[in-house]
């Protein structure tokens, strides 16, 4: 005889396997999409002309960067919570402009690639992906 703890440990695990596995499912279609050569040469064309939007609006925008990271620094919560929710987390993208900045000023977002370099980009992603 089981008891109803039991029961709903083994529905949880039961639900658990099964979200595992359709993450896991979902990981290999992407990776095949990703891997795709027309997939890859399409994401380097898109990251050559990110590098170069954002060396042209370095100038205009590093003040942004600037003052992000020393907000970091300093740890301004005040000061970070102005700052737009935009990001890439997959790509080690921040954006580091102000809210609302994609209608007021028609920008895209802005920062840096986990490379370091200053990088636009239009859209954003949950900080999971």
């Amino acid at each position: 005889m089981t008891t109803d703890g039991e029961e709903q440990r083994v529905r949880e695990a039961v639900r658990q396997h099964g979200r595992s596995s359709a993450f896991a499912e979902a990981e290999k279609a992407i990776s095949a999409v990703l891997s795709d050569s027309g997939v890859r040469a399409a994401r380097a064309r898109v990251e050559a002309a990110e590098k170069e939007l954002g060396t042209e609006l370095r100038a205009r925008l590093q003040p942004f960067q600037d003052r992000y990271d020393q907000a970091v620094a300093e740890g301004d919560a005040a000061r970070l919570a102005g700052v737009c929710a935009g990001k890439h987390g997959r790509w080690g993208r921040v954006c580091v402009l102000d809210v609302g900045h994609e209608a007021a000023l028609e920008e895209p977002h802005w920062g840096r690639n986990s490379q370091g370099r200053p990088i636009p980009w239009v859209g954003s992603a949950p900080d999971n992906w």
